[in-house]
């Protein structure tokens, strides 16, 4: 099949060549001349584990290709996907200024009967704007052109989105008539071989979907780190009680490790989406509130214990912090536990040496852009140089089995503060670290 992908940020460029993988010939559009021809030259603008090599194996056997002309690409494809982002507005809501962009361009481009997709997480009801939109457009122009908007939400976890995509848990599809959903099926037959796991619906509910299974995740992180908190106020170990609950089938271990909060482009931003829309339809979201509300608490948790130990003025106090990114496998920052922390310890006289795999760039362009009493450095072990105490805040794999002997040497003061509860605090006690994790006093 021809098809069109438009928008190459994380979602578009993952499901454009992954549908190139099967032999589809895609075309990746962006308004961004350089960073198409900076994917021409196979220079991918995200960390993902297997992107960049998948990327040019597929442009140079041609199923691939990148382009800013989205009319005459939009023209000869049977599919389009609209991919662009959904910011959060100062309200809460999903700004959908980009996904009626795209549409509008579409409406002015096609030619023949396409199936428009909607890939980009948007609230309930944003089908209905972009059908409404497209036919604005053939309307001033003056042309009939058969066309259907289907709910097509992406599922993929940052740092495993290629595994993700190939194998799929599930594909949800939401249509309004069966042409639309056949043509869906047929491009998505390949990634079934092994678990036919098509599950269509109608659209408003597809669309509801991706923000209801955001929103369980969410939920269950928030849970856990609010008990967190009553586990430390009340002696109990909330690593024991992860391990007690996690063997029950019914809630498993997933998502329920306590930690300083989720971040990311999903999580923040699709649960307060969601509990605008509900107050919009008049439903006062209590859960949602609440899980938003515990998230935001937790990011101050680590700095709290960061200032419990040496004083709220922190002036003259060195922190080594070990991972940026809002998750391991990833350079995405956004909405990150790291922004939080390090400009809380910052904002009290704090200076930070900061080292990350892969988000260091994204923290110096950006997230922690002129924050001047940061440094950033290349290994681990480099920033624990003279620092008072160091912070974990990402799980990377490079940070679970690290020399403590070396540690101990490097750090002014042997005080381990571990945001994401990596160690066991008997052994560590036992290496001579002062070691403080979430919840557990």
């Amino acid at each position: 099949m021809k098809i069109a992908i438009i928008g190459t940020g994380y979602v578009g460029l993952v499901s454009g060549v992954c549908f190139a993988q099967m032999g589809n010939k895609v075309t990746c559009i962006d308004i961004d001349e350089r960073k198409i021809e900076n994917l021409k030259q196979g220079i991918i603008p995200i960390y993902e584990p297997g992107l960049e090599d998948m990327t040019l194996e597929n442009y140079k056997t041609k199923t691939l290709d990148f382009t800013t002309n989205a009319k005459e690409t939009i023209k000869n494809s049977a599919i389009a996907f609209i991919a662009v982002g959904t910011p959060m507005g100062d309200d809460g809501s999903a700004d959908l200024k980009y996904v009626l962009a795209v549409a509008k361009t579409i409406g002015e481009s096609i030619e023949n009967y396409i199936v428009v997709v909607d890939k980009s997480t948007v609230p309930v009801g944003t089908a209905e704007k972009v059908k409404a939109a497209i036919q604005a457009e053939l309307d001033a122009r003056g042309v009939q052109v058969e066309f259907d908007v289907v709910s097509n939400p992406e599922f993929l976890k940052e740092g495993a989105a290629i595994q993700d995509f190939l194998h799929p848990d599930r594909v949800v599809i939401g249509a309004e008539n069966e042409r639309a959903l056949e043509i869906m099926r047929e491009l998505y037959a390949p990634f079934m071989k092994h678990h036919d796991r098509f599950i269509a619906m109608d659209i408003k509910s597809a669309e509801m979907t991706k923000y209801a299974a955001n929103a369980m995740l969410a939920t269950k992180i928030s849970f856990m780190n609010e008990m967190s908190q009553i586990c430390e106020r009340v002696g109990a170990d909330i690593n024991k009680v992860r391990n007690g609950i996690g063997s029950d089938s019914r809630i498993g271990y997933s998502f329920i490790y306590p930690g300083c909060g989720y971040g990311g482009s999903c999580f923040p931003k699709d649960v307060q989406a969601l509990a605008k829309t509900a107050k919009d339809f008049g439903y006062n979201p209590r859960i949602l509130d609440a899980v938003e509300a515990v998230n935001y608490a937790q990011k101050y948790v680590i700095s709290n214990k960061v200032m419990k130990r040496f004083g709220e003025n922190l002036s003259g106090k060195t922190f080594a912090v070990w991972g940026l990114s809002f998750k391991p496998e990833t350079d995405d920052m956004r909405e990150a536990s790291s922004i939080t922390i390090i400009n809380e310890l910052t904002s009290r006289g704090a200076k930070v040496i900061a080292y990350d795999p892969k988000a260091i760039h994204e923290a110096q362009t950006h997230y922690l852009k002129g924050n001047e009493k940061v440094s950033y450095v290349e290994s681990k072990y480099e920033a624990l140089k003279d620092a008072d105490a160091l912070i974990l805040i990402t799980e990377w794999q490079e940070f679970r089995s690290p020399d403590f002997d070396e540690m101990k040497k490097l750090l002014k003061h042997a005080v381990f503060f571990d945001g994401r509860n990596q160690f066991n605090k008997e052994k560590m006690k036992k290496y001579g670290f002062e070691y403080f994790q979430i919840g557990v006093n």
